[in-house]
């Protein structure tokens, strides 16, 4: 029955034993289920993956079941990441296939007609993105995942963008939501749009990207390290999309100050991505990476919806288990844009 959330039959008939027989050890489920206990142990082992057993508070070195409200979120929550990573998989392969190109194309020079430029390190990005900002000619498409600017490089961002707009080209700019907490940037959008140009945001982006006149396209080779090495691409089939990308994502942002919008479950876009990363497995750090916020924010965050679940006894232990399987240290490296101004949401 709970197959399609990835749960197999045996494993849901030792839960539902749990749940009807809280007070039963391993023999007494055995026992109800009919089953060998080497195979009911399996899928104890299967239910402590998914976090729909934790160890007892109660009863020392027992297990116990999650409710089936809490369960059923983490493994719908399971599901939407699967669907998530699968809906992105497609842009993190042409990063790939961009980078294994580029270095052929370092290796056989005859191949630069390639439609694939690789750029190493900050300054060489930031001189090819100022040379495509001076070619522009149509419109400007970004996604911005590095939080609010400074005061400073606002200042330094406005004469240009008001060249831009002052010639007519459109440009449209997609946030996380988290920008909503600096100042500097809310009045800078709203200068923008005075101007004639839009801004929307969404609570995570897979990746930085700058499109110019939908025939270039800047990307950074590593989304984690975004000042290493970028590639810019120039063809056709993969200009169209990246475009397609962009514009889905477009489609589903929403206007930087307007009215909150949360899904069937209550949750805010931004507790509904926090979500997703948390049953992937991602640290404080990651999540306040790809949310914009800081790490101290995403622990509020993660404990809140840890608490919304009715978790709240176990919200400690259930993040530094399988969800936290692959734990790794985050570093933030130099942006391609001036420093940003974070303040938590």
């Amino acid at each position: 029955m709970l197959a399609i959330l990835g749960l197999d039959a045996t494993s849901e008939t030792v839960y539902r034993a749990m749940l009807a027989r809280p007070q039963d050890g391993v023999a007494g489920i055995c026992a109800a289920v009919g089953l060998p206990e080497a195979q009911v142990r399996s899928a104890l082992d299967t239910l402590s993956e998914l976090a729909l057993v934790r160890p007892s508070h109660e009863r020392e070195g027992a297990l116990r079941a999650v409710s089936p409200d809490v369960g059923m979120e983490l493994l719908m929550a399971r599901q939407q990441a699967e669907l998530a990573v699968q809906q992105q998989r497609i842009e993190a392969s042409r990063v790939a296939a961009a980078q294994l190109i580029a270095d052929f194309s370092d290796l056989r020079p005859a191949a630069a007609h390639s439609g694939v430029e690789h750029l190493v390190g900050l300054d060489a990005i930031r001189d090819r993105l100022a040379s495509l900002t001076r070619e522009v000619k149509d419109e400007v498409m970004t996604f911005a995942p590095d939080g609010g600017h400074t005061p400073e490089s606002i200042e330094a961002a406005r004469p240009l963008d008001e060249e831009l707009l002052g010639r007519g080209v459109k440009i449209r700019t997609v946030y996380l939501d988290s920008v909503c907490n600096s100042a500097p940037t809310v009045a800078y959008t709203g200068w923008l749009a005075a101007r004639g140009g839009q801004v929307r945001v969404v609570p995570s982006l897979p990746t930085r990207m700058i499109v110019v006149d939908r025939a270039t396209a800047v990307i950074p080779v590593n989304s984690e390290d975004t000042a290493a090495a970028a590639v810019v691409l120039t063809g056709h089939g993969t200009l169209t999309a990246l475009c397609a990308l962009f514009e889905n994502v477009w489609g589903t942002a929403q206007p930087l100050g307007g009215p909150a919008v949360r899904d069937s479950r209550g949750l805010s876009g931004q507790e509904s991505a926090a979500l997703r990363l948390l049953s992937e497995g991602h640290t404080d750090e990651a999540i306040a990476k790809r949310l914009g916020v800081s790490p101290r924010t995403a622990r509020r965050i993660a404990t809140e919806l840890m608490e919304r679940l009715g978790a709240r006894s176990s919200s400690t232990e259930a993040r530094s288990g399988p969800w936290a399987a692959a734990r790794r240290t985050d570093r933030r490296s130099p942006s391609w844009a001036p420093a940003r101004s974070e303040r938590p949401c």
